[in-house]
């Protein structure tokens, strides 16, 4: 009888335990750029980056004044966001937030207004379109390219971009 009633809390308190732990698949976490300085989140973004809430009056723009690499989440002139990031590698996943087959970076880049504007990235090995996001025609060449200082969208052009 003692048994079964000690076997019942130790099973009740596992059980507790499995609910409050945090979800294997994704993780929240906040991240802050303090007087308009730079701030880096050490976190693993291998399973890609999504912003979900912002929290600051200063706008957060991926690959502008946030975005991500191998070693966790940057922010830089005031954005203040919360992040959510999916654990879990997934090889070869197209067009997935995230790290795909050769280490590429997804940035999503949006033309606002209908004007020019450009994402910081790295493209010396090249980018790619993988989603279009807006109803404006993305062509690449005509309403979106690349060159040394990023990737530029233009005329509307909204699309997730993976930078190799």
């Amino acid at each position: 009888m003692r048994i079964r009633g000690f076997l019942g809390i130790v099973l009740g308190i596992i059980a507790l335990m499995a609910m409050a732990a945090p979800s294997a698949s994704a993780q929240s976490i906040t991240c802050s750029s303090d007087n308009g300085r730079r701030n880096f989140c050490p976190v693993d973004t291998r399973g890609g980056v999504q912003m979900v809430r912002q929290r600051s009056d200063a706008r957060c723009i991926q690959g502008s004044t946030w975005g991500f690499d191998r070693r966790g989440i940057w922010v830089d002139r005031g954005c203040r966001a919360d992040f959510v990031v999916s654990n879990g590698y997934r090889p070869g996943r197209p067009g997935g937030p995230g790290y795909g087959p050769g280490g590429g970076q997804s940035i999503s880049c949006s033309s606002d207004n209908g004007r020019r504007n450009y994402c910081a990235a790295d493209t010396r090995r090249g980018v790619q379109m993988v989603r279009q996001r807006s109803d404006a025609r993305c062509i690449q060449g005509s309403t979106w390219g690349y060159d040394r200082r990023g990737i530029w969208v233009d005329r509307g052009c909204r699309a997730d971009f993976i930078v190799r």
